[in-house]
């Protein structure tokens, strides 16, 4: 009976400092750093939100150009407001990239405000779905 009481406020201790030190490494957390869910890190990547997600979740903030600084005169504009001959412009630089480059193009005209037109999204979304296999 005394073991048993041991081992419960053994358990009791080692639970409490486990929980104290969970609390302090989260108060100490630098503010810039993100805390990152583990379950958004496995993605199954057989559906486009899925896929969406993953094109967008790129670490770098740091904005590279794939010839295409004339697409920052559409920055702020919504994805839905895009002409046949604007749409058409986006596909041409896609289509002039190698593919392992589409992900980065997405994450930089993302970065730099830029929304992709809805009529060209599927493409990439096709593109970068054949690039990693599924």
């Amino acid at each position: 009976m005394q073991l048993a009481i041991y081992i419960v406020l053994a358990l009791g201790l080692l639970g409490g400092i486990a929980a104290l030190l969970g609390w302090w490494r989260y108060r100490h957390l630098p503010e810039d750093e993100p805390i990152v869910n583990p379950v958004d890190m496995e993605c199954c990547g057989q559906h486009e939100v899925c896929e969406k997600e993953s094109l967008l979740a790129a670490l770098s903030k740091q904005i590279e150009y794939y010839n295409d600084e004339e697409l920052d005169r559409f920055r702020g504009r919504s994805s839905d407001a895009f002409n046949d001959d604007e749409t058409e412009e986006f596909r041409e630089i896609l289509y002039t990239m190698r593919s392992e480059e589409v992900a980065g193009w997405v994450r930089s005209l993302q970065l730099r405000g830029v929304e992709v037109p809805d009529g060209v999204k599927d493409e990439v979304l096709m593109i970068v779905g054949e690039r990693r296999g599924l």
